[in-house]
């Protein structure tokens, strides 16, 4: 299979702060010069990953993770700044924030907390659909994500869930930055902003736009690819609330939610999976 394409072409690091170059692979169906969400929120996680990594906790994982996207990032370089908001023994909570040309345009929270033995035998929830079948977590060449939808099951690789039944959607991963494997968190930072595309899809299309998504996680995920499946979804004078389960092929960790507000539909993206340098 042909190397993966990233969203960015490279990242420029210090310690708190990283720019980045989009590539082909970042633009929006939203618009020719918007910035996908995916790519975004991916760039926001990233940056508040390393800049945790950067202390040297590594007894700490990812246990939140909320992005706003309140202003179009636009298809040129966008400088992303990370800040420790609050830093102790088994939590840690980092705030970050994306400019272009001196204004926001997205701002990211994540928090990290400190595993450790429980003895619960709180009840808990698992409304995972089980991932489409593989050997692995390689995808065909010419496709980002495979789609379900109540009653029919996964769909034909490129195929549309135009349908008004509960959807979800099994997303492979996605390079951040060319030429660096992306952590499992970062992966899944990405993969929230898509509950949008099983949350907001109708028979006329993708009607909604997000302005947020925020996912919690009870674990790390695995390396590989993320799963969302819708739980919940209530709409009313267009404007829309959701909820979906996150899940790898370990089961269901983690739970994300999104806003949307109504507009008119248009075609779900389907990118393929270009070689690097094919900006098809």
């Amino acid at each position: 299979m042909a190397a993966r394409s990233a969203f960015f072409t490279s990242a420029d690091d210090t310690s708190s702060h990283t720019r980045f170059t989009p590539g082909a692979r970042a633009a929006s169906g939203w618009g020719a010069d918007h910035m996908r969400g995916m790519a975004v929120s991916g760039a926001l996680a990233r940056t508040a990953e390393r800049v945790v990594e950067h202390r040297g906790r590594t007894d700490l994982i990812p246990v939140r993770w909320s992005i706003d996207l309140f202003r179009p990032t636009r298809m040129q370089d966008v400088d992303v700044t990370a800040t420790i908001v609050r830093e102790g023994r088994r939590f840690c909570l980092v705030d970050v924030v994306a400019e272009q040309n001196g204004s926001a345009t997205a701002r990211g929270t994540a928090a990290f907390a400190a595993p450790s033995e429980s003895t619960s035998r709180v009840w808990t929830a698992d409304d995972a659909v089980a991932p489409p079948d593989s050997d692995g977590d390689d995808q065909p060449g010419d496709v980002e994500r495979f789609y379900w939808d109540e009653g029919r099951g996964w769909l034909t690789p490129g195929t549309s869930p135009y349908t008004s039944a509960r959807k979800a959607v099994w997303h492979f991963p996605i390079p951040i930055v060319d030429g660096e494997p992306p952590s499992p968190f970062s992966i899944t930072a990405a993969v929230a902003d898509v509950v949008n595309a099983i949350a907001s899809v109708g028979p006329d299309g993708l009607a909604f736009i997000n302005t947020d998504a925020t996912v919690h996680l009870s674990r790390r995920p695995s390396a590989g690819s993320v799963g969302l499946a819708m739980t919940t979804r209530t709409e009313h004078a267009g404007l829309s609330a959701a909820t979906a389960v996150v899940f790898d092929r370990h089961g269901a960790f983690g739970q994300v939610a999104a806003s949307g507000l109504a507009n008119p539909p248009i075609a779900l993206l389907h990118h393929p999976f270009p070689a690097e340098g094919d900006v098809r």
